[in-house]
């Protein structure tokens, strides 16, 4: 009997310990299943931060983006056909910062229940197996984040859907500014060399504005010239009919006295002139001013004033013109005599003007004698 009870003794520890180390067992895996859990539960609530749980307001539109859609032709257009490149468009899907799900504690706490319980806490049975949905369970809780996670993914796709039409849009767009940019970049170059001709043009332009200007001024002078010559060449004529006059008075006077003199030298030798009445100098000083030189000939035309003329002919202007030298001289002309040019030698006088025509006199020459060079004695 003894042995027997020894035996069962034997047994009951045998089990004792085969239950210690079942529970050291359990106890292991309640605690990887209650650590899992807890992660479970901690990716849920972070992943329900990322689900929206409302929808968007489908009613929000987008403003138009229009777009010419005329052709491009060598012609203005005022009013081009213009095309809502948006056409069709779901703006709603352009909503961001839709509400999320954002569980607290007591969601927490619902997540953990696997059960519908009763008033009692008790399983709910349904058909002898507890019920695991309906509310205040965990699945209730996960499928209202699921529907909501569809509904994401639902908009998630038409967003694809709606880039590809917006690609699709924006590939023709940007195939037509492809297309019109060679000929927008030519039309540039064209410009360019447009306006470089018209910069060149115009400065041609102002050029030929400037020789027209020149031209007119010059036409304007000449004009000037012209009627002045025309002046002189009137007055040239009357000065020349008026010389025809006078030389023909002359020849008459020449034939005069050369019957006189013939007659004179067959009758008596003529009287010698009075002492005096031939001038031999002049006092010292200034007698007039050269009108015009011919230093080619040898010859100027010099105007004295009335009182040399008076001088050289007399109180009355009756007496022969004397053939005395005189000299020249040029005021400011620094030369090696200083303002000195030369000599004239008075040969011939203009009848009834203070005009005398002198011979240059070679010898003395320092300079060419010109106009307003002034006539002097010394």
């Amino acid at each position: 009997m003894n042995k027997a009870l020894h035996g069962l003794v034997y047994v009951f520890l045998a089990l004792a310990a085969a239950a210690l180390w079942f529970e050291l067992q359990l106890n292991a895996k309640r605690s990887v299943l209650t650590d899992r859990n807890r992660q479970q539960e901690d990716y849920f609530v972070k992943m329900a931060r990322m689900i929206e749980k409302s929808e968007p307001d489908k009613t929000v539109t987008a403003e138009p983006i229009n777009m010419d859609a005329s052709p491009v032709e060598a012609r203005l257009v005022d009013s081009p056909d213009m095309e809502n490149v948006l056409d069709g468009y779901n703006a709603y899907l352009e909503t961001a910062n839709l509400d999320t799900y954002n569980w607290t504690e007591s969601d927490r706490s619902q997540l953990r229940m696997v059960y519908q319980l009763d008033a009692d806490g008790k399983p709910i049975m349904d058909l002898g197996q507890p019920k695991m949905d309906g509310p205040g369970t965990a699945a209730e809780l996960l499928d209202r984040l699921f529907e909501s996670s569809k509904s994401q993914l639902s908009r998630l796709n038409s967003t694809r859907a709606e880039l590809v039409t917006l690609r699709g849009k924006l590939a023709g767009v940007v195939a037509e500014i492809n297309r019109l940019k060679p000929a927008a970049r030519q039309d540039k170059v064209d410009l360019a060399e447009k306006e470089t001709k018209i910069a060149k043009l115009e400065g041609e332009k102002a050029d030929l504005v400037n020789q027209v200007t020149k031209v007119k001024s010059q036409i304007d002078e000449l004009n000037q010239e012209i009627a002045s010559l025309k002046d002189e060449v009137t007055t040239a004529k009357d000065e020349t009919e008026a010389v025809k006059e006078e030389l023909e008075k002359a020849r008459q006077r020449n034939t005069t006295l050369e019957k006189l003199v013939r007659e004179s030298i067959q009758t008596t030798k003529s009287a010698a002139p009075a002492a005096g009445s031939v001038v031999t100098s002049l006092p010292a000083g200034e007698k007039g001013t050269v009108v015009d030189a011919d230093n080619e000939n040898m010859f100027a035309i010099v105007k004295f004033s009335d009182e040399a003329m008076k001088e050289l002919k007399g109180e009355n202007l009756d007496r022969p013109l004397p053939f005395l030298e005189i000299s020249v001289k040029r005021p400011g002309y620094k030369g090696s005599a200083g303002e000195f040019i030369g000599r004239l030698r008075l040969r011939q006088e203009v009848k009834g003007k203070p005009y005398v025509i002198c011979d240059i006199l070679g010898a003395w020459e320092q300079d060419k004698v010109q106009r307003n060079d002034v006539i002097f004695a010394d």
